[in-house]
Parts: C-alpha cells; structure tokens; sequence
C-alpha cells in the first residue's frame, strides 16, 4: 500500500519536477514512510485515472504507426499488450516489475511455448513501458529489471542440392515452379513475394524490387533458369490480374502468404522433405552466399537486413569450411616451423616446437600430387616435447635420426 501511494505521488509530480528532485522525493517518501502501516479507511469511490488503459494502449499504437511499423506488428503489439492487461487487471501505471516476471512465467507454464515466444512478450512490454517512461506517464519501466531470456541456441536446417532439385521436379505446375525459383535465387521474404506484380520483375537484367520490412526497397536478383520458368508461368495464364502469382482456380486472385507455405508444406510431406517452409529457402541462400566467399555486408543487403547479427542468425556456416578456414588460417605452415618446401634447399634449420605443430604441418603440406614435400633430411634439429614420442610411432625415423645426429654432435663436442 505504502509503495502504491508514493508511486502515486511521484507520477503526479512528474510534469513539475526533474530526475533528482524526483528521486530526492521519493527517497523522502520512503523516510518517512518508513516503520509505518498504511490503511484505506475511506470507502468513497476512488477519482477516475486521467488516462485508461485503453487510451494509453491506443496513444502507443498511433506512436507506433508514427514509427512505421506494419500493420501486422502493430497488431502484435496491441493484441499482447491487451492480455497483459487483462491478466493483470490494474492500471498500467501500476504495474510493477514483481507482477510482470509473475505473468511471463505463468504464461509460459500454462501454454508451454517456447522462450523465444516469452522473450518477444518481454520485448513488446519492454517497448511499451519505455514509451510510457519517455511520455512520463511512469516514473520508471517496470520492464527495465527484467533481462533478456535466454534461448537455445540450434542449427537451422537449409535445403541441400538434391533436395531442391527434388522439388523442382515435383512441381505440378507451372506457378509452384517459378515460386520455389523465385524464393530460392533471391532469398526474398514471402511477404515480399506475395506483393509483386508483373510490372516488378525486369526479365532483360534479370532483377525485381521488392518492399520489404518496414516499407523498404531493395533491388534482388534470379538467375537464369528462374526467367525461364517465370515467363513459361505468365504465358500460360489467361487472367487479367497484375498480381505475380495467383490462384489456380477462379477468380485468379491474388495468392496470399498462408496459400505459399499450405502448398510448400503440402508437397514436402508428398516427397518426404523435413520441414518445407519459404523461410527455409532465404537461409539456404544466405548460407550458400556466404559459403562461397560472399561478404557478409553485401549478405546483409541482399537480404535487407537492417542488422548484420540477423544475417548472422539466417546463415547456417557450412562446418566443413570452418574447419579449412581453422587450418588456412591458424594451424602453422611451414615458415613458422622453419619446414621448407624445398628439397634441394640445404640451409641448417632448428626447429623449436611441440608435437602439434609438427604433426600438422608434415600432415597438411603436400604437393598437387599427394606426395609429401619433405623428409626428415631436411631438419637439422627438433626440439620437442618428450613425453609424447612414443604415440608417434609413424614419425619414428624422424626421431631415430636427430637422436642419431644429437650422438654425434656430442661425440664430436667431446673430442
């Protein structure tokens, strides 16, 4: 009750006095609250709030728009926020952080989703609360003391080669064939998809605009065999719409995202596919990209992403060239064990290394042929970690012959 009631002084203050008048306030409040008991004794109806809850919501939806978000996450916004405040059955002015954490872990025990859902309620509460801090209608988001969530982190599947093809061939007509083209050479969103129109698709540089989020235009690009089955699928339709892709029955209107992702979903279960979705195609191109040497900024644009750790996100990096990236770039090579590559080469060389090192670098280094570059004559002296010379027993004529070398030298020393 005390708590409330200095909230309530402290947000009416808010208009009238800065940050460290407030918080001085509040620290007063405290004081002099403190060791206190504080009950409502008057039963008269309490004075209506200046603003609802409803009034807020919609005065942050309309900041929203302002912003330029979509329709369709404003809609999101509103629809999470309204169950937050159902739940909670409370002002929003007073809502405190205790009752959030309480909501977010009810919410998810009861309808079991997963906590990148949970983290997403935090994020819209967090925007919510922020804008409420920034408009001084709160004196401090509840939501700042509520951290990220944790989420798992898994390795997204992407298409393979055959299993593209595989769908290609599957394709009962001709439109599901330049759609499953279209998503996989230009990695565009399905949203994206589903808005162009003929008039968008430039054959001659093969090239097309699309909108993407937040109403933003990006140029993306299709291959070959895609204009080939794009124009093959416009020349055989007989409707007048200007929709890129429509139906296949009457009135021809224009195919929506749900109609996208029934039919790929429907012919993955047909060909016993995992998990046929549009989304699937970006990350595979994105994958591919970057696979091949592709600069992770040019990716990013590419995909229209407005941040590179998204791009990151979507790109599953193939193990295998990490792997070769690990040994290019961060096993030795030969100039760092002074190894040389060429056998007429007689220079004196001490090499100073552990076994690694020298493991690696006589496995690693052959010539186009497969043959090895070097033999143990061209090492004048190794010094290596003793302990591990028995595991290497592949390598024992290299260790005969400086135990060899080190007996003469001493020998020689000696005499």
């Amino acid at each position: 009750m005390k708590e409330q009631i200095i909230s309530e002084i402290i947000r009416n203050m808010l208009p009238y006095l800065d940050n460290a008048q407030l918080k001085q306030l509040q620290e007063t409040l405290q004081y002099c609250f403190w060791n206190m008991e504080v009950r409502a004794i008057d039963t008269r109806e309490r004075p209506e709030e200046k603003l609802t809850n409803a009034e807020l919501l919609k005065l942050f939806i309309a900041a929203k728009r302002v912003e330029g978000c979509s329709e369709k996450t404003v809609r999101y916004y509103r629809i999470t926020i309204e169950k937050v405040i159902q739940t909670l059955n409370c002002p929003v002015v007073h809502i405190q952080t205790e009752d959030l954490r309480k909501y977010l872990s009810e919410y998810q025990q009861k309808s079991q989703c997963s906590k990148s859902n949970i983290d997403n309620i935090r994020r819209i509460l967090s925007s919510f609360f922020s804008w409420l801090e920034d408009e001084n209608y709160v004196l401090k988001s509840p939501v700042r003391r509520i951290h990220k969530i944790r989420t798992a982190k898994t390795v997204k599947e992407t298409y393979s080669d055959e299993a593209l093809e595989i769908l290609r061939d599957q394709c009962s007509c001709l439109r599901d064939l330049a759609m499953i083209d279209l998503l996989a050479s230009t990695g565009m969103r399905v949203g994206e998809l589903v808005k162009l129109n003929i008039e968008d698709i430039d054959f001659e540089n093969r090239e097309c605009v699309v909108f993407g989020k937040g109403n933003k235009e990006r140029p993306v690009y299709f291959d070959a065999r895609t204009k080939i089955h794009l124009k093959n699928y416009l020349e055989s339709r007989k409707d007048g719409n200007k929709a890129l892709f429509v139906s296949l029955q009457k009135p021809y209107n224009r195919l929506e995202i749900s109609g996208v992702e029934i039919r790929l979903r429907n012919l993955g279960k047909k060909l016993g596919i995992n998990k046929v979705h549009p989304h699937k195609f970006r990350r595979t191109l994105a994958t591919k990209a970057i696979d091949k040497g592709m600069p992770i900024e040019q990716v990013q644009r590419l995909l229209g992403h407005a941040k590179i750790d998204t791009t990151m996100e979507y790109a599953m990096v193939n193990q295998t060239n990490v792997k070769l990236s690990h040994r290019k770039n961060y096993l030795p090579d030969l100039s760092l064990c002074n190894l040389c590559s060429n056998k007429d080469d007689r220079n004196a060389r001490i090499v100073f290394s552990t076994y690694p090192t020298i493991l690696n670098a006589i496995d690693d280094t052959k010539s186009k042929d497969g043959r090895q570059l070097f033999t143990p004559a061209h090492f004048d002296l190794i010094i290596i970690d003793e302990s591990h010379r028995s595991i290497f027993k592949k390598y024992r004529a290299i260790f005969e012959y400086f135990d060899g070398l080190m007996e003469r030298t001493q020998i020689n020393a000696v005499s």
